[in-house]
């Protein structure tokens, strides 16, 4: 093996290592799943069991957003966490709930712990942005 074809561990991206597009796919799918499964959540997410356009519109947008978070090749266009959360009046025990589930997700999809804690680093940066007292 040529020196250029060795990969450094230290350069592979988070978007790699949550398996790219279709990891983080199957991540948000997983937590959509789990968010309507949590009673501190789910009303918020049972008005669009009846609309799949719609629930299909929030997860290709989280998907962008997560993608380009970590280091993906694409650039997030949409709104900005604050921006798309305006409003909701999120407190605090939601956004553990829905990160929780974020997390959860993960570690039933065999997210190394490592790969879990990264994720919870970004989750706890956002909460300031959406989580509106």
């Amino acid at each position: 093996m040529q020196s250029s074809q060795i990969r450094d561990l230290n350069t592979v991206t988070l978007y790699e290592k949550l398996g790219g597009t279709a990891g983080i796919r199957r991540i948000v799918d997983g937590a959509i799943a789990a968010h309507l499964r949590n009673p501190v959540i789910r009303a918020r997410f049972e008005p669009y069991e009846d609309r799949p356009d719609r629930v299909e519109e929030v997860k290709r947008h989280t998907c962008d957003f997560f993608a380009a978070g970590s280091g993906g090749p694409d650039r997030y266009r949409g709104r900005s966490m604050a921006e798309a959360h305006r409003g909701m009046n999120i407190d605090a025990a939601e956004y553990a709930a829905a990160s929780g589930d974020i997390l959860s997700t993960m570690k039933d999809l065999n997210y190394d712990g490592a790969t879990r804690a990264e994720v919870h680093e970004i989750l706890r940066a956002l909460e300031a942005d959406i989580v509106h007292k």
